[in-house]
């Protein structure tokens, strides 16, 4: 498989990565399968991120398929973003990571923890 390199090349592994490697996506999904869908609610409700990168990221993942944006026509305007069907199916993969990561956190041996 030629080393990986192209498994890895513009591959959906390639996005994906784009999209978990940014500490600011995880947070994004999260806030949204929560029932925060408005970017001021979102920019509140995530500690840290401004709104320029809340702005690409939401672009990014809608980009990616993983939300969907609605934009009523409205005044003032109103833009709200929901979870895809695919970006649910992320969603609860970094589900199952984090009670993968809790369950090793609680099971590390004595010595392991002192390391």
């Amino acid at each position: 498989m030629n080393g990986g390199k192209e498994f890895l090349r513009g591959s959906l592994y390639h996005r994906l990565e784009d999209v978990v490697g940014c500490k600011w996506s995880v947070s994004v999904l999260i806030a949204v399968r929560a029932g925060v869908n408005r970017p001021g609610a979102l920019e509140r409700h995530i500690r840290g991120i401004s709104s320029k990168v809340l702005a690409e990221r939401l672009r990014k993942l809608t980009q990616y398929g993983l939300l969907i944006r609605t934009a009523y026509p409205e005044v003032p305007p109103r833009t709200e973003y929901a979870l895809t069907q695919t970006g649910h199916g992320l969603v609860k993969i970094i589900g199952q990571i984090h009670k993968l990561d809790q369950t090793h956190k609680q099971t590390k041996t004595p010595s392991a923890r002192k390391r």
